[in-house]
């Protein structure tokens, strides 16, 4: 089975996205910021053809241009944890990644990293400078409940997931960060802010 790439997306619609980042810098320019950097990624998963990428998109019905040979899966409710494992479940009998879409310095070297790494681990995830995780990646061998007792937006999110890993073998990629305030997003090369 082909390895994939699920990179997990708002639609981007004004007023629904980064809305931290809305508070400080505009609606508009959150918007924009977040629809660039979500077809840049796309883009370059799009154009690698050793893994297949698909969008977990929220909200399930609203329609977004996706690239050619990009698919599209539905996220569906619950909190952030239900989701990506619905989301990683559908792939579980192959190796899977799961990406966040506000990472402008990841790429498709990236996913190819997290794809290597789970050739010698049951698990790989991108550690995120603000306690989070910006990529998880997972084999066919995957705990029961991985994202069981998290504290989304914390420092603690990579932490607490790391829990429900105990005595599995786990591999971390490249620190990266997201983009959550104005000050991330001013700390932005200009060609990265939309």
């Amino acid at each position: 089975m082909k390895d994939t790439a699920i990179v997990f997306a708002r639609v981007p619609r004004l007023g629904t996205v980064k809305r931290r980042l809305a508070r400080e810098i505009g609606p508009r320019a959150a918007v924009r910021f977040h629809a660039a950097t979500l077809n840049r990624l796309l883009r370059a998963l799009a154009a690698d053809r050793t893994f297949r990428t698909v969008v977990a998109a929220t909200p399930d019905r609203a329609w977004v241009r996706l690239p050619p040979g990009v698919g599209r899966i539905s996220q569906g409710g619950g909190d952030l944890g239900a989701r990506m494992s619905r989301a990683l479940d559908r792939f579980q009998r192959g190796r899977a990644v799961l990406i966040g879409c506000d990472i402008p310095e990841a790429g498709a070297a990236d996913i190819r990293a997290g794809f290597a790494a789970l050739r010698r681990a049951e698990a790989v995830f991108g550690p995120a400078a603000d306690g989070g995780y910006w990529l998880v990646g997972m084999g066919p061998y995957r705990p029961a409940r991985p994202f069981a007792g998290v504290r989304w937006s914390s420092r603690n999110a990579l932490a607490d997931t790391l829990r429900n890993f105990t005595g599995r073998r786990l591999l971390c990629l490249r620190p990266l960060s997201d983009v959550d305030t104005a000050e991330d997003w001013r700390s932005l090369p200009p060609r990265w802010r939309g």
